[in-house]
């Protein structure tokens, strides 16, 4: 099944102008990974919407506060009293630093200094993170994002690498069972944003039948 610019206009009454550059590069992404009933449209719909800021968003701007750090990564960022620690006073404000810090080492990136945190920073409708996942996402679709991690903030590549991870991550049999909050921990790691997510879940899911 494909969806319309009507039906997208509808669970995003907010942003009409995403419409015109993503249906038809979501409607491609979905056929070629089998997102292709009422229940797996609708939950792919709800989440790339919500982790894409309604489409608005297709990287991770990473701008925080030492407050806003100290919130995000407690253990990371805090003292003792629940303050922003020294590190954070240092890196808030600073968005590269920010990056090549809360994502080194991990992911498949290498240390600080290597820049990977920044480079393969979250892009993309589902916030693709990580040197190890821009290399899969980029042998699955047979493009180097690797080499072009900036392709992903393209609507096609966008909407290719949100379809694949879905597939890889087993959303549709998720999808299928009804099982959103599943969803939502298989993309977030938890339960972040999980009202708002909903709430574009049940809109999707009237819309879209």
């Amino acid at each position: 099944m494909l969806i319309n610019e009507q039906q997208l206009a509808q669970i995003f009454p907010k942003g009409p102008a995403v419409v015109d550059a993503f249906v038809a590069e979501l409607n491609t992404a979905m056929q070629a990974y089998a997102i292709n009933t009422p229940a797996r449209v609708a939950a792919f719909i709800a989440q790339v919407g919500f982790e894409s800021a309604r489409f608005g968003h297709l990287v991770e701007v990473l701008n925080h506060s030492a407050e806003r750090l100290a919130a995000l990564w407690p253990n990371r960022f805090c003292t003792a009293d629940g303050k922003p620690n020294a590190l954070a006073l240092q890196l808030g404000g600073h968005p590269e630093a920010i990056a090549n810090c809360v994502y080194a080492n991990r992911l498949g990136n290498g240390g600080p200094e290597s820049g990977d945190g920044w480079r393969f920073r979250g892009r993309g409708l589902i916030q693709l993170t990580g040197r190890t996942n821009y290399q899969q996402a980029g042998a699955a679709l047979k493009v180097d994002l690797e080499a072009q991690p900036e392709l992903l903030e393209q609507p096609r590549y966008a909407c290719l690498t949100a379809a694949w991870f879905w597939v890889v991550h087993g959303l549709n049999e998720l999808a299928d069972a009804g099982d959103f909050k599943s969803i939502t921990r298989r993309i977030n790691g938890g339960l972040n944003g999980y009202d708002a997510r909903a709430a574009l879940w049940d809109t999707a899911r009237e819309v879209i039948v």
